[in-house]
């Protein structure tokens, strides 16, 4: 593969005006709502919204998560099993990505999102090992004081995917890879929260 091809198949550079639309999209079609993934900012920040229509499992060594969880950094040293279950596409396949959008600060973004994981082909009623992994997991390491938000999202693919790793973690964008591949909306997300570990104050 040439350079050229190369950048058309993983071309993750976004404009401003383009990061922008696709905000300003998510929030026009954001609406008032008790579910934990608007409530968190995840419909919004990193995806649009959407109706999920597959059950997704997410199990760390020491819990299986839920949304809004918080979850302590030893405890998500090692990559997650994740299940998709999809009983009106069982045959279906799946691309799973795992983002921080709040790199390097809540308060501050301007690194957003950072990309933790990438693993494409996981076939429903399998796991994350059976897919293809694209970007290794990295386990979230915030440097900063603030709550981070680590969201996984689901996409029903068409299709197997040749993807590439990006040159650089940061300020990848979720919704515009969706858009670039074709994965149309999510079918599933799950986050949740994680803090810089403070020592204990000596006495």
């Amino acid at each position: 593969m040439t350079d050229g091809q190369g950048l058309r198949v993983w071309s993750l550079s976004v404009t401003r005006s383009l990061r922008l639309k696709l905000v300003d999209e998510a929030r026009m079609s954001k609406s008032p709502s008790n579910d934990p993934l608007v409530v968190g900012g995840v419909i919004g920040d990193v995806l649009e919204d959407f109706i999920p229509s597959v059950q997704l499992t997410v199990r760390y060594p020491s819990r299986q998560i839920v949304n809004s969880c918080e979850l302590k950094l030893p405890d998500v040293t090692e990559a997650p099993i994740v299940q998709v279950l999809d009983r009106t596409f069982p045959d279906a396949i799946f691309t799973l990505i795992m983002t921080d959008p709040d790199v390097p600060t809540p308060s501050n973004p301007s690194h957003k999102e950072y990309l933790h994981w990438l693993i494409t082909d996981i076939p429903s009623r399998g796991d994350s090992n059976a897919g293809r992994c694209v970007v290794p997991y990295e386990s979230p390491k915030p440097t900063m004081i603030g709550i981070h938000r680590l969201v996984f999202s689901v996409f029903r693919q068409q299709h197997p995917l040749e993807l590439y790793p990006p040159s650089t973690r940061h300020k990848f964008c979720t919704r515009l890879v969706a858009q670039q591949f074709n994965l149309g909306k999510p079918v599933g997300a799950i986050f949740f929260n994680a803090k810089k570990e403070t020592r204990a104050r000596k006495r």
